[in-house]
């Protein structure tokens, strides 16, 4: 059995770049759904649809964990799929997402209590950060700023480019106009790492920065340290497998982006049912 990583586009890659690097012995199954992204303006029952056809896919090339690098799948699809899909379906399975293990930590991070959240438009809609994080922490006071030019500047390979500082500064000034006191600034999109260079130029040095990919590797070497039973079942042979659902030689371009390698192994173009 493998570990399944499920994101719309690219940006789950930056997940499964710090997974490989704390669990390189297991093997892993990485699908982007890459002809139907971004999912970020679409509705909730159009996500929650893509994305149980993706763990179901997944599920059908012998993963037993699906990882939702996706903060719009996890915002939008992940509690329906596992209360109501994973009984039916696959009972003996798992899927999570990256939201909890982001804001589970956030306590360690800031003192004043006052958090940034800088995502996609979908996932400030979804308000999926504020109520996570009020369940932990209710007295903790969050800000939101969707970044809409953030996510193709990466996808365009532009994330370096003298042009992206207008964007990344321009969003980080609206968040800190929300409140000038905010100490912890959590990047609610996998595609923003690679973005981290300007947003670390931006941001006053004090506020703390929340990178997804770095919390969530540890969050699953916890999990499978809790959970024997599924971590005995994984296979370990240190392989990692590309799917796409659009061209697989453009895949393989822009994942070399994503993943910080000059080569991976190619993709394959999958279908859904």
């Amino acid at each position: 059995m493998k570990i399944g990583v499920f994101d719309s586009g690219y940006g789950g890659l930056t997940v499964l770049k710090e997974i490989v690097k704390i669990l390189p012995q297991y093997d892993y199954v990485y699908l982007g759904d890459n002809a139907r992204t971004p999912y970020g303006n679409r509705s909730f029952e159009t996500v929650y649809k893509y994305t149980l056809e993706a763990v179901k896919y997944l599920f059908s090339v012998d993963c037993k964990l699906v990882i939702l690098a996706c903060n719009t799948a996890s915002a939008k699809a992940l509690r329906s799929i596992q209360q109501n899909d994973l009984p039916k379906i696959a009972p003996d399975k798992r899927v999570l997402g990256v939201i909890r293990p982001s804001v589970e930590v956030i306590n360690k991070y800031s003192k004043s209590g006052l958090i940034g959240v800088l995502a996609t438009s979908g996932t400030v809609a979804s308000k999926s950060y504020v109520l996570e994080i009020n369940k932990i922490s209710p007295h903790y006071k969050v800000y939101q700023q969707a970044c809409p030019m953030w996510v193709p500047l990466v996808e365009n390979n532009e994330h370096d480019s003298d042009g992206a500082d207008f964007f990344v500064k321009k969003c980080i000034d609206k968040l800190l106009s929300q409140d000038s006191e905010i100490d912890t600034v959590v990047l609610a999109c996998t595609h923003y790492p690679l973005l981290l260079t300007k947003i670390k130029k931006y941001l006053p040095k004090h506020i703390k920065i929340i990178s997804q990919g770095k919390i969530v590797a540890p969050s699953l070497k916890d999990y499978l340290f809790r959970h024997s039973e599924i971590e005995n079942r994984l296979s370990k042979n240190g392989v990692c497998q590309f799917l796409t659902t659009d061209i697989p030689v453009l895949f393989d371009k822009k994942a070399k982006i994503f993943m910080g390698k000059t080569k991976i192994n190619s993709a394959k173009q999958v279908f859904f049912d």
